[in-house]
Parts: C-alpha cells; structure tokens; sequence
C-alpha cells in the first residue's frame, strides 16, 4: 500500500530561515576593521552600541557607515535579503534600508539573554570562534549548548519544535525577520573570542506588513 502513496512534505507553518555562506574577502575585510576598532580606544568609545542592545557581553559596536559601503558589507546583506524574499514569498523588494549593523565580541561566562530586533529583517553571522565552547559539568550529556544560537518560535507541540538550534561556523550567516526570538547561550573553558556580525533593515511595508494585504 505505501509503495502506491506519493509523499510531499509541507511547512506551511514559522518563519523561513536563510542561511548563506559570506564570502572570505567579506570576513577579512570585517575581521580586520574589528581588529583595529579595538586598537583605537577612542572610536571604541564613539562605536559603543552596548546601550542599544540585550548583551551582557564585553563589547559591542556599530560599524561605520563609510566601512559598511567600502566594505560591500551593505550590499551583501541587500543582494541576500532580496534573493530570500523572492524565493519565499515571490515577490520583489525595491526597498532596502540598513538601520543598524554592529559587532558582538562575546567571551567565556558571557552571554545574550532572548531578545528580538527592531526593523523588519534582521541576521547573525560569524567571524570568529574558539577552538571549543567548553564542556558541561555533566559530562554525559551529549546536547552541549555552550557558545550556541537558539532561534525560538511558538511553543513545542506534536510535529512541531520551538526552537532551533544554532553551531557557529565562521562565515556562516543567518537572515531571520526581526520578532523571531533568540538567544546565545555562554561559553566556558577559554580566553578566546567569539565575534559575530548582525545587522536590522526595513524593507517594502506593503511586503512586511502582511496584515494590509488583500
């Protein structure tokens, strides 16, 4: 009988997560400017974007509108986003407007309590991580969360999770919309840095807003 049944598989249900690879020109070029923000105690103090967001990590800054252009770090995240939207919901973006976007220097004992974004779209992507995020005090157990993203939707119900686990992977980036809940849990074991980049935008409002739509 089941020889004789097609299946196709449907989730109609949660946002769509877009996940790209940033190409390596993109990441030095991010890795290097972070690199020398730290060393200019000055603009790290003009760039600090702590204030603005959920972190209870070192530092956090925004990256300088001159950077972002030169950097083609705008346009990446514009050429992604309208690639995304039209695979999803077939449909054009003419509206891209980079509101923020901003480095995370997170260390061991850190961490990013869960949180949503402004804007309409926001993302994560990551350009440094520790050899190893550290083990758990209970050896045993094999879900080691340290150092990792979870995306967080509804709640758990038959066929259906509410959360999504990320591992990090330099020059993995993912574009989610600005209410999906998230969080970052702490690391231990090591002096290294995790440093990721993240960015919010607007798009069309006759795209977003789906409430208006006839």
């Amino acid at each position: 009988m089941s020889s004789e049944i097609n299946f196709k598989f449907i989730r109609p249900f949660g946002p769509v997560i877009c996940k790209v690879t940033m190409p390596e020109e993109i990441i030095n070029n991010l890795n290097n400017y972070v690199d020398q923000i730290i060393n200019n105690e000055k603009k790290s103090k003009i760039l600090d974007h702590g204030k603005n967001l959920a972190g209870n990590v070192q530092q956090e800054f925004a990256l300088e509108e001159e950077f972002v252009k030169k950097s083609k770090w705008g346009n990446f995240l514009s050429a992604c986003t309208k690639t995304w939207i039209k695979q999803t919901l077939n449909q054009e973006i003419t509206k891209f407007k980079l509101t923020a976007t901003w480095i995370v220097r997170q260390f061991q004992n850190e961490y990013n309590p869960i949180h949503t974004h402004g804007g309409h779209l926001s993302g994560v992507g990551y350009l440094k991580l520790p050899k190893n995020f550290g083990e758990y005090h209970q050896k045993t157990k094999v879900n080691n969360q340290n150092g990792k993203l979870a995306l967080v939707h509804g709640s758990k119900m038959f066929m259906q999770e509410s959360t999504y686990t990320v591992t990090p992977k330099v020059g993995d980036f993912y574009f989610f919309p600005n209410y999906l809940m998230h969080t970052v849990y702490p690391f231990s074991g090591t002096d290294e840095e995790r440093r990721s980049v993240s960015f919010n935008a607007m798009i069309n409002d006759e795209i977003f807003n789906v409430f208006d739509q006839k």
